[in-house]
């Protein structure tokens, strides 16, 4: 019995330790990584239709290439905070700090990080200097540009071929892109003016443009290519023209945050070091998608590049 006993005191004063250990660790945590910690959640922002980057598969889960990257550093903020990682469906008696993930429009996703609504925005988001005062962001992991959409005659040529070809007629962008940006500073240099429709998500601009609202839709060439290769009459549209803007892709996270940043950075810099980056590219940009699709989209050397300078192997 008084063995027992003593085992028992040993057991209660490791665990004391061990409990203390812990709260002088959370109380030197600051920032997103003391609010995941007091939270029990890390909270993943994914937009809807952003095919191949995140979107919805057929069972309804958000999946894609940017969700990986941020499942990635998911793991390492966590394993940071000496806790486990648990999925949205593990068993509620568990503990550690479980993935969550919230669905963001594109006009609200950067007012979303602000707000601590999500902790990682994980889409196809273009980081730039302008939306830099607002959010910060991970190392570029993707690059696109601003394309039209348009369709095919029956020769299986375009009649629009350019910005300047829709003089006086209608292009569609979503709401709060890059890309509507772009084509509202092109909007007069077109004689007549064209008119620019923003509708609240890229699957309304594509729905536009199938449906004769539209005579164009502007958007990143890969997510052009996605709702072609994906929707049913996709193949009755075309990419056309030259790039109209510059588009690097990166994760956004909260500005003023320097530790949870520079955790980003180095996580960014692992799965580079370990090889991930360049399997999850292959994955989603030229192996067979979730949904049956192949975009087969080579790595560019541009990429590559940038890839091999994070740490990824030659």
């Amino acid at each position: 019995m008084t063995r027992l006993f003593a085992i028992a005191l040993l057991a209660l004063a490791a665990a004391a330790t061990g409990s203390a250990a812990q709260a002088e660790e959370d109380a030197l945590l600051t920032g997103t990584l003391k609010t995941i910690s007091d939270r029990g959640t890390i909270l993943i922002g994914y937009r809807q239709a952003s095919l191949p980057f995140s979107f919805l598969n057929k069972a309804g889960q958000p999946v894609g290439f940017s969700l990986d990257i941020c499942h990635g550093i998911a793991e390492d903020a966590v394993r940071a905070l000496n806790r486990e990682l648990l999925e949205p469906d593990a068993p509620s008696w568990q503990t550690g700090v479980r993935l969550a993930y919230v669905a963001v429009a594109a006009d609200q996703r950067l007012p979303m990080v602000v707000s601590g609504a999500v902790d990682l925005e994980c889409g196809s988001t273009t980081a730039n200097a302008e939306r830099a005062r607002l959010v910060a962001f991970s190392p570029v992991f993707f690059l696109s540009g601003t394309k039209l959409m348009v369709p095919l005659g029956p020769s299986g040529a375009a009649r629009i071929n350019s910005y300047h070809a829709l003089a006086g007629r209608t292009v569609a962008v979503g709401a709060g892109t890059t890309n509507a940006e772009v084509m509202h500073r092109l909007a007069d240099k077109a004689s007549p003016a064209m008119s620019v429709t923003e509708l609240p998500t890229l699957s309304a601009a594509y729905d536009a443009l199938a449906a004769g609202k539209a005579d164009a839709f502007a958007s990143d060439d890969i997510l052009l290519a996605g709702f072609i290769a994906t929707r049913p009459g996709g193949q009755r549209f075309g990419i056309v023209g030259d790039y109209l803007s510059f588009e690097p892709y990166a994760i956004t996270l909260r500005r003023d945050d320097p530790a949870f940043a520079d955790l980003v950075k180095a996580s960014f810099a692992r799965m580079a070091r370990e090889g991930i980056l360049g399997r999850l590219y292959q994955r989603w940009l030229v192996d067979r998608l979730p949904t049956g699709e192949t975009l087969g989209v080579p790595m560019s050397p541009y990429l590559s590049e940038m890839y091999r300078a994070l740490g990824q192997p030659d």
